[in-house]
């Protein structure tokens, strides 16, 4: 089966540097996947697209040398196996608050006897190789979002639930819950992260963190995180854009700000 390159270095402690897409256009997923990234992640969350459109890119991340992932709109177990049979090589579950729901997410990325994902292979086997079936339940990555406070409160109880690869924090989601907005200063939210982050060191789990930029992305590894994604796709196409506007024409106009609390997660 296709090795699973962001697993690999997760287990070898090499950082992953994550793209984040929510523009439906498998031309950008290709173009994205030929970045240097280690892993794009399809947004069918908060992404403006959908299944469809999520197949298309997925195939065109399948040209580049980065890892497929997609984030679930839920916990959809049948949604889950229908994207995993689309060939995405793990699966980022938002507002995961519990042990039983990441004991659930992982058994939709499992096939029996281990977790309960139905047959039926189809792009998937495409992509990872005719042993894919032998081979998915140690490749393909379940990974549950941390973003409530029920999880940062039960987080060695998720910890301890087998088959769980990696964890994903949202940062925005935690400081809405624990500030009340998700504007700077967040020190709830942070004492929350840091907390994740020790439970998971002791666990030797890896933990990965949306970013606004390359510079909080930085910090972030700085602090211990394993994968970073810094920014999504419309926020540095915006981003870029009006940099290149403020060059030509000057200071006309408000700065933007900061993209924290903008288009992440």
């Amino acid at each position: 089966m296709r090795a699973n390159l962001v697993k690999k270095r997760l287990a070898s402690g090499e950082p992953v540097i994550n793209a984040w897409l929510s523009i439906a256009s498998s031309y950008s997923a290709e173009g994205v996947g030929h970045s240097g990234v280690h892993s794009v992640t399809v947004d069918m969350q908060h992404g403006m697209l959908g299944f469809q459109e999520a197949l298309h890119m997925l195939q065109a991340i399948s040209a580049t040398p980065a890892i497929p992932l997609v984030r679930v709109p839920s916990l959809d177990p049948a949604r889950i196996m229908h994207l995993l049979d689309a060939g995405a090589y793990g699966i980022i579950c938002p507002m995961i608050s519990t042990p039983e729901q990441a004991a659930c997410l992982v058994a939709a990325c499992r096939y029996p006897p281990i977790g309960n994902r139905s047959f039926g292979p189809s792009r998937g086997l495409l992509y990872g190789g005719q042993d894919y079936v032998a081979q998915a339940n140690d490749t393909v990555l379940a990974i549950p979002m941390i973003e409530t406070a029920e999880a940062v409160k039960r987080i060695d109880d998720i910890l301890a639930v087998d088959g769980v690869d990696m964890l994903y924090l949202g940062p925005n989601d935690l400081a809405f819950e624990m500030e009340g907005r998700v504007t700077q200063p967040r020190p709830n939210s942070e004492k929350a992260i840091e907390s994740v982050l020790a439970s998971a060191g002791k666990s030797n789990m890896p933990v990965g963190i949306f970013c606004a930029d390359a510079a909080e992305a930085r910090k972030r590894i700085d602090q211990g995180c394993a994968l970073v994604t810094p920014g999504n796709d419309f926020a540095h196409l915006t981003r870029s854009l009006s940099g290149a506007v403020r060059e030509l024409i000057g200071s006309e106009g408000d700065k933007p700000a900061r993209a924290e609390g903008t288009h992440g997660y």
